[in-house]
């Protein structure tokens, strides 16, 4: 699989990435947690994403992983929802760098990104000093900001982070037209690459998180032809300008494995990304990202 260089990092990464948030779901056993992280980084997948807040994705990632950590990049997330610290301050955001060392069973995580930090907190400017001596300490190796709209635009053109992860894909491109690609220094992981898949959906799915994404489409009006829409917004995110890496949220390998070799065919035809670019443009110019 294609490899790419994290912006102005020292890091590359599969063009794409594995988002491991349902491997630490409860209805997720031992074995198939192990055989989707072990699979992914056997099609090639040189990126996981965890975060301190998905279940025991962290965890999983260790005890099936750890022996292979020098094969991937790791990279989490944090900064709130620490036991006994108070969200976003500095011991938050230490203690859960060193929280997530001990269930991933790392020396280090390679990007630990501030986890949708609020935007008055990140013009304090205390949390990324933090970041900044838990890189001197060797605990991470590139801070990073996860996060959309005002708040990514603001830690973008900050200079304190080497990277931003945010909403990328074809019903979501605020972060892509106003912040990505601005900053060609940074790393750029983009999550949500297939939106949520909301053409699972024949009707609205009330109160379902794809709910916006379902509503979005429908006014774009979209055809993805012969190409089916999985493999229309995959290819859209992956190879969207100033995108490093897509990360792809399941917990199945059959998944993964399709987006694998959906992404193997290259970006989108023009055409077909001219449809997409008027279709937006009609349309979609005022909507932000979801958060």
């Amino acid at each position: 699989m294609q490899q790419r260089e994290l912006g102005g990092t020292t890091l590359s990464a599969s063009v794409v990435g594995l988002g491991a948030g349902q491997v630490g779901e409860a209805d997720v056993t031992e074995a198939e947690a192990a055989a989707l992280l072990n699979g992914a980084l056997d099609l090639g997948v040189t990126l996981v994403d965890t975060a301190l807040s998905y279940g025991s994705s962290e965890e999983r990632i260790g005890r099936h992983l750890g022996h292979r950590r020098s094969e991937f990049v790791l990279t989490s997330k944090g900064g709130s929802g620490v036991p006994g610290q108070q969200d976003w301050t500095p011991g938050s955001v230490r203690a859960g760098i060193e929280q997530t060392l001990r269930r991933t069973r790392s020396e280090r995580v390679d990007v630990y990104f501030l986890h949708s930090c609020p935007l008055e907190v990140l013009q304090r400017g205390d949390l990324q000093d933090t970041l900044d001596g838990a890189a001197a300490d060797g605990l991470i190796g590139i801070a990073g900001y996860s996060g959309d709209n005002e708040a990514l635009a603001y830690a973008a053109a900050s200079g304190r982070f080497g990277a931003i992860e945010c909403s990328v894909n074809v019903v979501d491109q605020w972060n892509l037209r106003h912040v990505v690609g601005r900053a060609p220094e940074l790393g750029v992981i983009a999550k949500r690459p297939i939106a949520n898949a909301p053409w699972r959906f024949a009707e609205r799915p009330t109160g379902h998180y794809a709910e916006l994404y379902w509503e979005r489409l429908r006014e774009l009006d979209l055809d993805p032809g012969d190409l089916g829409w999985a493999e229309l917004a995959l290819r859209f995110s992956a190879y969207a300008p100033g995108v490093h890496t897509a990360i792809v949220g399941t917990a199945k390998l059959a998944n993964l494995t399709a987006n694998v070799e959906a992404a193997a065919r290259g970006p989108l035809p023009t055409e077909v990304l001219d449809g997409i670019d008027a279709a937006w443009r009609r349309v979609g110019s005022d909507w932000p990202s979801s958060t």
